[in-house]
């Protein structure tokens, strides 16, 4: 039988971000899909385009016929957990995991309409959808359970951060840089109730379902304060909102009414949105990609 390949943007992104690494698995994915395709009864269908930039996506059926997703991913420090924290959330507001194997980072998921997120609603409802669906997410982690916590994820992150920041292409961001780190010492100044944490929840990360409208997708799963999973829906459709009037007031204005919709301070939020804009945006500068870390570095000073 022939062995289904990556995709395209699977197979770039992981070369450009993984190097080495990131070939050696690409070269191994195919077999590890048709292992578990066997393993689990299941009967390939197609590979869904262009699918993620660190898993490889498959539409499936059981053994009985009903639809699933193979999902195929790279196992690192933000997605070794994501089979945990689908177990913990057990559907709720979230897809339905339906097997596992963590060590080899194959998932086998309930089938959703993968064509259609919360990017296809006006933003505005987009929003309130997004907000309300969150709210859920945030169910206590459990005892004993494995997931990193927000201020030992973060201080991994400023590690980094700061390291980078003494590189040379760093020099016209250095004081953002530590307007970010100042953040985040103030967003972990004040105690919070720590709850399970989606981690990367954006539009695109929330799906149209069959058995409810809405489902979460794709969480590299943290424990900490509620406000730092907002943080990402902020600066979400950035472009656009780049490109509407008044950019820097509407940035303001989204943080204030985000902040108040799931009764979080709104400086807490701000801080951490500063903080994760940053972080993201020093990074995509580090691997070259310097439309998406202007932007993002450009949101952060609006903040």
């Amino acid at each position: 039988m022939t062995q289904l390949q990556p995709p395209e943007r699977l197979v770039r992104t992981v070369s450009a971000w993984e190097g080495e690494a990131g070939r050696a698995w690409l070269e191994a994915l195919p077999g590890r899909v048709a292992d578990h395709l066997g393993r689990w009864e299941l009967r390939a269908e197609r590979v869904f385009n262009p699918g993620g930039h660190i898993s490889m996506i498959v539409l499936v059926r059981r053994a009985d016929g009903t639809p699933a997703v193979l999902k195929a991913g790279m196992v690192n420090a933000e997605t070794r957990h994501e089979h945990a924290a689908l177990a913990r959330w057990d559907g709720r507001g979230a897809v339905r995991l339906l097997d596992a194997d963590p060590a080899d980072g194959v998932l086998l998921l309930e089938r959703l309409q993968g064509d259609v997120s919360l990017r296809s609603l006006p933003e505005q409802k987009a929003m309130l959808e997004a907000s309300a669906l969150l709210q859920r997410l945030w169910v206590p982690p459990g005892d004993d359970h494995p997931f990193d916590s927000v201020a030992d994820h973060t201080a991994r992150l400023t590690t980094t951060l700061r390291a980078r920041r003494e590189q040379a292409w760093a020099a016209d961001v250095r004081q953002l840089i530590d307007e970010a780190l100042d953040a985040r010492e103030r967003a972990l100044s004040e105690p919070v109730t720590d709850v399970l944490l989606h981690g990367d929840y954006h539009h695109g990360n929330v799906l149209a379902a069959d058995r409810t409208p809405w489902l979460a997708i794709d969480p590299k799963p943290l424990v900490g304060d509620p406000a730092y999973d907002l943080a990402w829906l902020v600066r979400d459709r950035l472009d656009t909102l780049a490109a509407s009037p008044g950019a820097e007031s509407a940035a303001r204005r989204r943080v204030t009414k985000l902040a108040d919709s799931l009764d979080l301070d709104r400086e807490r939020l701000r801080a951490w949105a500063l903080f994760r804009a940053v972080e993201a945006g020093v990074w995509s500068l580090s691997v070259g990609d310097h439309a998406p870390a202007e932007l993002l570095l450009e949101f952060a000073g609006w903040l």
